[in-house]
């Protein structure tokens, strides 16, 4: 081997193939490296807390959705008719745009693809 090839291997870092090692406790399987599992208490506090992270993310969304929406403001918290009226509102808000890609075209004017519904 040349020189330049014994320096270049001699700087680059060796790659193992071999799984590091760990320091063992006295008794059999005790790796110190390893995570402490979670006890069964644990283990529910963070499902219920990652649980009440995802409602409150829904409440958040239904919240913005009466915010953006017309006449739902005051409306209650109810899902079904934020939902139902979010779609009569986004249905009714697609044809007007519609409506207007029509008048634009026939005034001569054109309409780039990514504006239409």
């Amino acid at each position: 081997m040349n020189l330049k090839k014994e320096q270049k291997l001699a700087s680059s870092p060796t790659i193992s193939t071999s799984s590091p090692t760990r320091e063992h406790s006295g008794s059999a399987g005790g790796d110190l490296d390893e995570k402490p599992r979670l006890s069964e208490r644990e283990k529910k506090a963070n499902h219920i807390a990652s649980e009440q992270k995802r409602r409150q993310a829904i409440r958040d969304g239904f919240d913005r959705l009466t915010e953006l929406v017309p006449n739902l403001h005051g409306q209650g918290r109810s899902e079904n008719i934020v939902l139902s009226k979010t779609v009569t509102y986004m249905k009714e808000q697609m044809e007007i745009r519609r409506k207007l890609i029509e008048q634009v075209e026939a005034l001569g004017g054109k309409v780039d693809d990514s504006m239409r519904p």
